[in-house]
């Protein structure tokens, strides 16, 4: 992977993660299409990377989530992530082999889309208005629900964990919010267990690589920024009606690609 290459993916990462259309399953397929996704070092950076556009979300909430007054908060959002941690580490190999297949993210991308485009007028009736009301109880089942980010890569963790809130009478918008603050834990984590997986296997990182981590984290960062100023805005606006047809048309397109011989 070249820098170039590095900064092409990070741009996907920060405009993709906190949309309901998956950054992983995007950045598979970038990096596929680029011929270079079956490489240890790139399938490490496209998940250190997520950390950094996630670190996004403790810039521009720095506010709610830095409240140390609000011990409950902190609580719930232990609870939400300890069952992703507990099957991204039973079902490691099963993840790491999903994430290889383009095909699989594609036909996940087009069920996931045609969920989105009801999920609108199924959950149409909340009761919890503001992420800071969500409960404890509500928060683990969010947490459940982005387990199915982790078993099926290009379903979205955004999407699960939204979903799954709106399942639980959580507006939209709060049901938004709550899945950014989810997103820290869950990708420090994360993070933290790739890195020392792929250090263990592979050594230590070489400068380039570093130089190439550091530009990734920095671009998807900035871009992430913009990304979910536009994303909260919209979805409150319009729903999920335009993310779920974008999910089954790049889908199609992506399947397309496969059988066409340029995406292996």
């Amino acid at each position: 992977m070249d820098n170039l290459q590095a900064i092409l993916i990070a741009i996907v990462e920060g405009i993709t993660e906190f949309l309901p259309i998956s950054s992983t399953g995007h950045m598979v397929i970038t990096s596929a299409f680029m011929n270079i996704g079956k490489d240890p070092f790139t399938k490490y950076f496209e998940v250190c990377i997520q950390l950094g556009a996630i670190l996004s979300v403790l810039v521009l909430y720095f506010k709610q989530f830095i409240d140390f007054k609000n011990p409950v908060f902190y609580l719930k959002l232990l609870i939400a992530v300890i069952p992703s941690l507990i099957f991204g580490k039973l079902l490691n190999d099963i993840i790491d082999e999903n994430l290889g297949r383009p095909d699989i993210i594609a036909w996940v991308m087009i069920l996931g889309g045609i969920l989105l485009l009801f999920v609108d007028k199924w959950f149409n009736k909340p009761t919890t208005l503001d992420s800071n009301d969500i409960s404890v109880k509500q928060s683990l089942s969010i947490g459940l629900f982005q387990c199915l980010a982790i078993i099926f890569p290009g379903l979205s963790r955004s999407a699960a964990t939204i979903i799954g809130g709106m399942t639980q009478k959580i507006s939209r918008g709060a049901a938004a919010e709550f899945s950014f603050f989810l997103a820290v834990p869950t990708m420090f984590a994360a993070t933290a267990y790739k890195t020392l997986q792929y250090v263990q296997d592979h050594g230590m990182f070489t400068s380039s690589q570093l130089v190439t981590l550091s530009i990734g984290n920095f671009v998807a960062f900035i871009v992430a920024v913009l990304a979910i100023k536009f994303f909260i805005t919209f979805v409150k606006q319009k729903g999920f009606k335009w993310f779920g047809i974008y999910r089954i048309v790049l889908g199609i397109v992506v399947l397309t690609l496969i059988s066409l011989g340029y995406i292996a």
